[in-house]
């Protein structure tokens, strides 16, 4: 499957959710789920609605936070605070990220720009070295899944700042 193959078939399985449990499938709506089905940016709230601000003047901040919201209820996303050391690029720093990607998978986050990638994985069980770990120091702490975070600096960003500004002119 192309990766625009994907984004669409996201969508339109975010679309058919939505509807089963009842929320109507409004334009904004639509717009909303169109735009982040095909977002891999982890983005926030407020940055969809900026992005949809302008094709829809009148939508509200609400709409497409409780739009996301009820995907991350219905399985189809997950909310992320992964407190980026440095917010930039107009990020802020713990800001609650939507995240369209729900096969199992960790992510590598920039403390210089704060992007944050997708790092495929097998699964997010637990090892049962951890596991016994948690047990011992934790216990009675009922374990979900496991989740790496890479942090370091992106490509991007470690590039000379004269390869940085080219890259941004082109």
């Amino acid at each position: 499957m192309t990766a625009l193959e994907l984004r669409k078939h996201r969508s339109e399985k975010m679309l058919e959710r939505l509807r089963a449990l009842g929320l109507k499938l409004t334009l904004q709506r639509r717009a909303i789920v169109r735009q982040f089905a095909a977002d891999e940016s982890h983005p926030t709230a407020q940055e969809l609605f900026e992005r949809l601000q302008r094709e829809f003047p009148k939508m509200s901040f609400a709409t497409v936070y409780n739009t996301l919201d009820a995907l991350t209820d219905a399985g189809l996303s997950s909310t992320l605070r992964l407190g980026t050391a440095q917010a930039s690029g107009g990020r802020e720093a713990n800001a609650a990220r939507f995240d369209p990607n729900v096969e199992p998978h960790h992510h590598a986050v920039c403390d210089r720009c704060g992007a944050i990638v997708d790092v495929p994985a097998r699964s997010l069980a637990p090892a049962e070295a951890a596991t016994r770990a948690l047990e011992q120091t934790a216990p009675g702490f009922s374990l979900r899944s496991v989740e790496r975070i890479y942090r370091g600096i992106c490509s991007t960003c470690a590039r000379p700042a004269s390869k940085r500004d080219e890259r941004k002119e082109k």
